[in-house]
């Protein structure tokens, strides 16, 4: 992703004041520019970077800015500039794994309005967007959502219902979504690419609605996370080959998965038993199986070779920095 401010998305893209029923600006300016820095010695390091950069909503008048987990997970240091150049520290609320939201807290004052939380599931195939960057018209798109499905992702991630836009905002990390009257309708995590009716690959945002943040949006504010029990994680990066099959990609870090003794390769064929026909399916069920820190059973093909194992499962959380949420 890009991480200065010295670009701009094309004119012929950016979204046009006159064509929304919404005083385009003034929703603009509640998407805030959102540095991070993390320690070099931090769980998530070596994957994320040590300094990231994207975008937050504000969703409350008192600066409560909504992002995507990722660019704050173990953050020492948390800076919002808004669209006019105010620079304020930020304090890092909480970030759900389930979701993949995160809560920033800016710690004075921002002086932008919040952006109402509209009704993601509304949200119909072909319905015309915008996806907000911080910076205002020039950092933000005119789009369309071009698809309503299931996304599985390789670090034990899966939304039943992620919304995909075309065209793709090239610094998707945390845009804000925003539909017919200027509402939230969800919050930019990746850009992915998917195969045209003519076979061309077009690059696409996937956005993690905003439904999502409702119920648990309490629990995130009081406890840094949801109340509810944590999913087992296994410290594995998963992916479908071209047989349907779930091979693992690479392990997290000293997490369960390399402790024991699983290998980038390996082949998930069976977990308690049941057979493994993709990567959603996996994660379904292992997390059926109960919360984290249960033994997972698992049945693996290497080099052809069938066998069975028990790995134990842990909270993700409990492998992060400490301190560095709440």
């Amino acid at each position: 992703m890009p991480s200065s401010d010295d670009w701009q998305i094309p004119p012929e893209f950016q979204p046009d004041p006159g064509a929304v029923a919404f005083d385009l600006d003034r929703v603009l300016s509640s998407v805030v520019s959102l540095r991070a820095s993390v320690p070099a010695d931090a769980f998530t390091a070596e994957t994320l970077g040590t300094q990231r950069a994207g975008q937050g909503a504000v969703i409350r008048e008192d600066g409560l800015v909504l992002t995507i987990g990722y660019l704050i997970a173990e953050a020492e240091e948390i800076w919002l500039t808004t669209n006019g150049g105010r620079a304020v520290k930020g304090h890092v609320l909480a970030y759900d794994y389930d979701s993949g939201f995160g809560i920033v807290q800016a710690l004075s004052p921002l002086g932008v309005p919040a952006l109402s939380l509209g009704n993601s599931r509304l949200a119909t195939v072909g319905e015309h967007v915008v996806v907000g960057g911080a910076g205002g018209r020039v950092h933000s798109l005119e789009a369309r959502v071009a698809a309503r499905q299931e996304f599985a992702g390789y670090w034990e991630y899966l939304l039943d219902d992620a919304i995909f836009t075309v065209p793709a905002h090239p610094n998707w990390g945390g845009t804000a979504l925003l539909g017919a009257q200027g509402e939230l309708l969800g919050i930019g995590s990746l850009q992915l690419q998917s195969r045209d009716p003519g076979g061309r690959l077009v690059p696409l945002n996937m956005s993690v609605p905003i439904d999502l943040l409702k119920p648990i949006l309490d629990d995130l504010l009081r406890l840094g996370r949801s109340s509810g029990p944590s999913r087992p994680w296994l410290g594995l990066y998963a992916t479908e080959d071209e047989r349907d099959r779930v091979v693992l990609a690479g392990l997290a870090g000293d997490g369960p998965a390399r402790r024991a003794e699983l290998r980038a390769g390996d082949i998930m064929c069976a977990i308690a038993g049941k057979p493994i026909q993709s990567l959603a399916g996996f994660y379904r069920s292992l997390w059926s199986l109960g919360p984290a820190g249960i033994d997972v059973p698992l049945t693996v093909e290497r080099e052809g070779d069938v066998f069975d194992l028990r790995v134990g499962s842990a909270d993700r959380s409990r492998f992060l920095k400490p301190n560095r949420l709440h």
